[in-house]
């Protein structure tokens, strides 16, 4: 009758902890990926933003083990002005990261951030590549492949629940 209450409990520590070994694995960002190229971005729609073109590069999105959504994001201004950059949505913790910003002549520069709150930030778009697209429900996209349909689709197929609402 006791056979399953060998297991121990987690700690206060360990409660209190949870998730540091994770977060100090990914303390050491990826390397930028080649710069996007106009025939494999994925264009998606933000509220609120009619002026501004936004996509994410296909060919750059991926999906870890961790539930760690990579990508390079790019918002295209109506004057041609192009903001490039690569970034990370942590699904678990609903958390997103800088790694790079691109600049015009197909370099990156560095800018690696800390895992910020996406509740917090002032960036619609990670809000909406959150909710929409690469974590619905909270949970991540299971590859590349399910991102890129999501993305194609206008919105993942969960990002509203079972129920449809």
């Amino acid at each position: 009758m006791l056979a399953g209450c060998d297991k121990a409990l987690p700690s206060e520590w360990e409660r209190k902890n949870e998730g540091l070994v994770d977060r100090q694995e990914d303390d050491t960002p990826p390397p930028a990926p080649a710069y996007p190229k106009r025939a494999t971005l994925l264009e998606f729609e933000v509220a609120g933003q009619r002026d501004f073109r936004n996509y994410i590069d296909g060919a750059t999105l991926t999906v870890d083990d961790k539930g760690v959504v990579r990508y390079v994001f790019v918002s295209s201004s109506p004057s041609g002005v192009d903001n490039v950059t690569y970034e990370a949505i942590r699904c678990k913790t609903a958390e997103s990261r800088l790694y790079a910003i691109g600049h015009s002549d197909g370099t990156w520069s560095s800018r690696a951030g800390n895992w910020q709150s996406i509740a917090e930030t002032r960036q619609q778009h990670l809000r909406v590549l959150y909710r929409d697209f690469f974590c619905p429900q909270g949970n991540p996209i299971g590859d590349t492949a399910e991102g890129r349909r999501a993305l194609q689709a206008g919105g993942h197929p969960w990002r509203k629940g079972f129920s449809g609402d």
